[in-house]
């Protein structure tokens, strides 16, 4: 069975010497990987298509036997080009892929999954690399999970408290406008670390500035 969908690649890998998988996370199929033949071919219909952080339209054959569908036909939507040029960038972005891949299941959607990822993908470019950005990923995925946590009943200073609040609930272009010490974010920093492994498996290393 054909079907057609929008997702944004996640990860990459080698199949074969000709082939690759394309890992997408997608609106409505959630979290979906793909063999994409003779990708890895130089006159491929997929050669400069299949790249971390690409969105695009895509098809695929869903297989019936496994999870690993085949990839027929991708066009390209945005590059995020600015997550190749600044390894801090590139670093955020993979960050949040993880924490993604931690906490959902393959083909289970999850609902506004997808605008966040590719919002937060759009906004890292706009302002220097930040440990603030990253705490509003994780509240906002927080949130997405149903397991934010409330700020009040936790031993943070009050303006940390108004901090995470103003991060979790406004929208990417909003966060330019916030003001926030050092101090604060560190604060910020710790709280979620330690509040994010009482309710995770595992957690992927924080990403470096």
């Amino acid at each position: 069975m054909i079907e057609s969908t929008v997702g944004v690649i996640l990860r990459t890998r080698p199949l074969t010497e000709t082939s690759l998988i394309a890992h997408w996370l997608t609106p409505d199929l959630g979290r979906l990987a793909t063999v994409a033949k003779g990708a890895r071919r130089p006159r491929s219909p997929f050669a400069g298509k299949l790249d971390l952080f690409y969105e695009a339209d895509l098809t695929f054959h869903r297989s019936r036997r496994s999870e690993l569908h085949t990839l027929r036909e991708v066009t390209l939507r945005a590059l995020h080009p600015a997550l190749r040029d600044n390894i801090a960038y590139l670093r955020q972005a993979s960050y949040a892929v993880a924490l993604i891949e931690q906490t959902t299941e393959t083909e289970t959607p999850l609902p506004g999954l997808f605008q966040l990822f590719t919002g937060f993908l759009a906004h890292l470019p706009l302002q220097p690399p930040q440990h603030r950005t990253v705490c509003a990923f994780e509240l906002k995925l927080l949130d997405a999970l149903g397991l934010r946590p409330d700020p009040s009943r936790h031993a943070l200073s009050p303006a940390t408290r108004q901090l995470a609040n103003f991060l979790a609930d406004s929208d990417w272009p909003d966060l330019a406008s916030v003001t926030a010490t050092p101090a604060q974010v560190r604060e910020l920093r710790q709280f979620l670390r330690g509040f994010m492994a009482n309710h995770l498996a595992q957690l992927p290393p924080t990403p470096p500035m």
